[in-house]
């Protein structure tokens, strides 16, 4: 990974949106839901106070996460699309 995130950010790779429906009906690319889940593939140090502390980060890289639905800035790094993302916009680590 080339991408290091600064203070509590977190870099996810979206996990990629089903294809198919239940029902068997193939979606076109236009048609598809944005993906709500992703692995951590890099964290920041983590949040500085106002005393200059730092609190480390809840995420550690490898977890799966939920995220909200237009969280986030969208980037492209060698051709893969990754979400950088607050880690307060992360909803929950999925076990």
């Amino acid at each position: 990974m080339k991408l290091k995130p600064l203070g509590d950010r977190v870099v996810i790779q979206a996990s990629e949106s089903k294809e198919q429906t239940r029902g068997g009906i193939v979606l076109p690319d236009t048609a598809k839901e944005k993906p709500q889940e992703g692995k951590v593939v890099a964290v920041g140090t983590g949040k500085k106070t106002d005393d200059g502390k730092t609190i480390a980060l809840s995420v550690k890289v490898g977890d799966i996460v939920l995220y909200g639905k237009y969280s986030g800035s969208e980037i492209t790094v060698d051709d893969k699309e990754y979400l950088i993302v607050r880690e307060e916009d992360i909803l929950a680590i999925v076990a």
